[in-house]
């Protein structure tokens, strides 16, 4: 096992990416795929994790950010990016209400297509199944990795194919910082004519916990944190860096014909030990404090066995990764939020307007700039910012936008 290679796109290399993924936009040849099984209760949150509240002026939810970004992609191409929302029997009813009470965040509602991953039961360490009240079986979502047998189960990908969708970009509900259907990202796969292209960047420490992209047996793979020994996460270079230095976020880039395969070649299961709640003897309730059962899983990085080429890119994890995992510290709704009004602060100070700093960096005030208004530093540029009020905090709408210059 050694490192996988890593492009790190610039100058030439990277407008030739840019200007082979606008022809596929301009063609409509791009899909967005959302997975967006989970609930949010880990983040104290009652509902669909992606209508947890994450914007740090408008509270705006997850979903809002993703479907703003499609949005702005279908206007700037002329051709609208469908999106494919993965969800689960815990919460698929919740989640195509929810898109549908906002109006579905102005994409088209014939653009937004909704499935459902399967559901296993779980056992306990005698292999009994697991019952969540007397007469229910406890049931949890078959992973990410359920996601290939779905499209094809549910006729997602049939549709996919029936638009004339080449490339599928997959990113997972709880990162609102992901910049979907990426130019450079899209047209560096096609150009590679790859079945699999990965986003990686660089990992923070040793500690950190990310799968990490490897050659193994002449192929890439992602191996988890949890499946690689101490002495190889923590592996030094010469130049005292890590040697696997790169962690994989999971935003990939998936060619349809690739999805079609796999999506009948099944992936192997992994177990996890879990909470899992049960009914006792007498029929009630317990929560239990230790993990006491075991679910199954596939991930979906099992099936870049099979890629005839897969390329790994290097991206900057300031402006792309601040995912939602955790209730509070590290990755939490607060953390995203300081993560957000960051990023749009940058793009405000380099198109001239000088939202006021701390000493660590830091804007002093809360930013947020909705994805429809401008989703990149080059089209806030293009916006008249003239009226922006730096003393405050920032919320730039595209229900009131200004004209572009």
């Amino acid at each position: 096992m050694e490192p996988a290679p890593v492009v790190e796109l610039a100058g030439d290399a990277r407008a030739a990416a840019v200007a082979r993924g606008e022809e596929e936009l301009h063609a409509g040849r791009v899909a967005a795929l959302l997975v967006a099984g989970g609930q949010g209760s880990r983040l104290g949150f009652d509902g669909p994790k992606g209508c947890c509240p994450v914007g740090p002026v408008s509270d705006e939810p997850l979903f809002f950010f993703h479907a703003r970004k499609l949005l702005a992609r279908g206007r700037r191409y002329g051709r609208p990016v469908p999106l494919y929302v993965m969800t689960s029997a815990a919460n698929d009813a919740a989640t195509r209400a929810f898109f549908a009470s906002r109006a579905f965040f102005g994409l088209a509602e014939e653009d937004v297509f909704f499935f459902s991953q399967g559901m296993w039961p779980a056992l306990d360490p005698e292999g009994r199944v697991v019952l969540e009240a007397p007469d229910r079986v406890f049931l949890s979502p078959d992973g990410h990795g359920g996601v290939l047998a779905a499209l094809e189960r549910s006729g997602a990908l049939a549709d996919m194919e029936a638009r004339g969708i080449a490339s599928v970009c997959y990113f997972q509900v709880d990162n609102p910082m992901v910049d979907i259907a990426d130019p450079a990202f899209v047209g560096l796969h096609v150009s590679e004519g790859a079945d699999w292209t990965l986003k990686v960047c660089r990992r923070t420490g040793a500690a950190e916990k990310m799968g990490m992209p490897v050659l193994r047996g002449g192929r890439t793979a992602i191996v988890e944190y949890t499946e690689f020994s101490e002495e190889d996460r923590c592996a030094l270079e010469p130049d005292g860096s890590l040697r696997f230095a790169w962690g994989s976020p999971a935003l990939h880039v998936f060619s349809v014909p690739f999805l079609r395969r796999e999506a009948a070649a099944g992936l192997p299961v992994h177990l996890a030990h879990k909470k899992v709640p049960f009914v006792d003897a007498s029929g009630a309730l317990v929560k239990p404090d230790a993990p006491n059962a075991y679910k199954f899983e596939k991930f979906v990085f099992d099936a870049l066995a099979d890629a005839r080429k897969a390329v790994c890119l290097a991206f900057g994890r300031e402006e792309e990764y601040a995912p939602v995992k955790n209730r509070d510290g590290e990755k939490s709704p607060a953390a995203c939020r300081a993560d957000l009004s960051r990023k749009w602060a940058r793009w405000l100070r380099a198109a001239g307007v000088g939202v006021p700093l701390g000493a660590d960096g830091r804007p002093l005030r809360r930013v947020e700039i909705d994805p429809a208004f401008a989703d990149s530093p080059a089209a806030l540029a293009a916006r008249d910012l003239a009226g922006v009020d730096p003393a405050g905090d920032v919320l730039l709408s595209d229900a009131d936008a200004p004209a572009s210059r």
